[in-house]
């Protein structure tokens, strides 16, 4: 009995923080309800240009590392495979919708170093500038195989803009 009555207590503790994350995940849906839905996967993509596998870390407000974006299950770290058409970036999710920013929607692209409770070494994610409808937002990848990403970010430039974007490289 001494040992039943602190285990109870323990489960009643890990049970009342789980329920206040809930209510705080629940909070931020929303709150971000107004966000625009994602843009349909066309139905015809080019060739892929290039394709990294690696990690989807999340969405989040543009300039706002720790602003999580929870609706359309952009809040949801996942394996995915990124690949870049002419009309734009695929982000195919495991477990997840995939994510397809076009290519007018791109606005920059830069290596850094963390994002919404993802940290890694300096320069280690890719983080993608867009716009979605009204709102700014960047989503971050990290790429399986360090040596896939200088030529992803190279091909994400050249998308973005006809020459090397100045500021690639930034750091927190």
């Amino acid at each position: 009995m001494e040992k039943v009555l602190p285990g109870l207590a323990m489960l009643a503790v890990v049970a009342v923080v789980f329920v206040l994350i809930w209510i705080g995940w629940r909070g931020r849906l929303r709150r971000q309800s107004g966000i625009e839905q994602l843009p349909a996967v066309p139905e015809v993509l080019g060739e892929p240009l290039i394709s990294a596998d690696g990690q989807y870390v999340a969405s989040t407000t543009a300039g706002d590392w720790l602003d999580r974006i929870a609706v359309h299950g952009l809040g949801i770290r996942t394996n995915a495979e990124l690949s870049i058409h002419p009309e734009g970036v695929l982000l195919d999710r495991s477990g997840a919708r995939p994510l397809f920013i076009p290519a007018a929607s791109l606005a920059g692209v830069r290596q850094d170093s963390g994002m919404a409770g993802k940290f890694v070494e300096k320069d280690g994610l890719l983080i993608l500038s867009w716009t979605l409808g009204t709102h700014a937002l960047d989503t971050g990848f990290r790429t399986r195989r360090a040596a896939d990403k200088p030529a992803v970010l190279q091909q994400l430039q050249e998308m973005i803009s006809p020459g090397p974007q100045a500021g690639a490289h930034s750091g927190k």
